[in-house]
């Protein structure tokens, strides 16, 4: 049994680190949407029809663990990495900044 405790802790502190890093990412991409798609302050995503139609696409997106692929969220997709050729996020990281906005 004592074993097996070293064992599991190195476990829970890489799974931690790989949560916190998700997050890191996934807040990097939320503040990244919510930021002008055109880098000025005259719109968001967090008002674009498009990003906003996708919002039910990426909760099933996160919930199948990217099984659906809903059309809407596709074309989220799509339109976000048109305007933010900067923003270098996976599509889970951005169905869960979608999912926020």
């Amino acid at each position: 049994m004592c074993t097996f405790k070293w064992l599991f802790i190195p476990c829970l502190l890489c799974a931690a680190s790989v949560q916190a890093t998700s997050f890191v990412m996934t807040t990097d991409a939320l503040v990244s949407l919510s930021m002008s798609a055109t880098g000025g302050t005259s719109s968001s995503f967090k008002d674009d029809k498009i990003v906003l139609a996708a919002k039910a696409d990426a909760a099933s997106f996160i919930a199948s663990q990217g099984e659906i692929r809903g059309v809407q969220l596709e074309s989220a997709f799509e339109h976000i990495r048109r305007l933010r050729v900067d923003l270098h996020c996976t599509d889970e990281q951005l169905a869960r900044a979608i999912l926020v906005l």
